[in-house]
């Protein structure tokens, strides 16, 4: 077994979201050869692993914490020790607790990052000039109010959209004909078109920067910043903060629009 630490990634939530996560680790490498790129292991099991919206909203019994935490399990034994569950609705308590305390009681070692608590690091650390930040997410997320609590703990003031705009966010990512999970690749014009609208929303609600808090989101929005709004990527932000856990003299310096808001007129 190799004695460099290796980048886990647990994936399958949704499968695409793990993908992402992995192509945002290289990008965010310095690394000239194939050679320099960073181990990293992924394993996406999405046919194991229950839908976590449906269990946080009762429709499901089965806590994906246990199919997650024997996932970790895998890629401790492959030789990860730290891990990114590309998947918002996951660091819900009753579920990333849950895992941690499977992990913890048999005696495996990886560690996990917290995708949400990284994303409002990574706000704080390079986005300048914003005091406003805005969030879509699932339903769950939303109702849990995660990333309210994260870019409020981060010294930014939060900016939510309406329970109407929630769900059609929701929908952007959840519908079986047009929706992000049912479509990946490429995303549905009508799932973008949702997404661009609740953007918008947030902006008209005074938001200068918007948090895409739902893995699937990125798939579908992938610019840095739209018209004068800042986009953070939280699957970038984990990349990032996979890296510097492990590599850090490989973690290239951030790209992301950080102009202030004087600058951007």
């Amino acid at each position: 077994m190799d004695k460099e630490p290796i980048i886990g990634v647990i994936g399958g939530m949704g499968p695409y979201a793990g993908l992402d996560l992995v192509r945002k680790i290289f990008d965010q490498t310095l690394a000239a050869l194939d050679q320099e790129h960073l181990p990293v292991a992924l394993l996406s099991y999405a046919h194991r692993i229950e839908d976590r919206s449906a269990f946080l909203f009762g429709e499901a019994v089965e806590n994906p914490a246990h199919a997650i935490a024997e996932v970790a399990r895998r890629l401790d034994g492959l030789g990860a020790t730290v891990a990114g569950l590309p998947c918002n609705s996951a660091h819900a308590p009753r579920i990333f607790e849950a895992v941690k305390a499977q992990l913890c009681a048999s005696g495996h070692r990886i560690r996990l990052l917290h995708m949400i608590e990284e994303a409002a690091r990574y706000a704080r650390e390079h986005v300048n000039g914003i005091r406003r930040i805005g969030a879509l997410s699932t339903l769950a997320i939303y109702r849990l109010g995660l990333y309210r609590q994260a870019i409020e703990a981060a010294g930014f003031e939060a900016v939510m959209p309406d329970e109407d705009q929630a769900r059609l966010v929701h929908r952007a990512i959840y519908d079986a004909v047009y929706g992000i999970k049912a479509q990946s690749n490429p995303v549905t014009e009508t799932a973008r078109g949702l997404l661009l609208d609740a953007i918008a929303h947030l902006r008209h609600q005074g938001a200068e920067a918007v948090m895409l808090g739902c893995t699937e989101l990125p798939l579908a929005v992938s610019e840095s910043a739209i018209d004068d709004t800042l986009i953070i990527d939280p699957t970038l932000a984990l990349a990032r903060a996979l890296i510097r856990e492990t590599y850090p003299q490989k973690l290239l310096q951030p790209q992301m629009n950080t102009a202030t808001a004087d600058e951007r007129g």
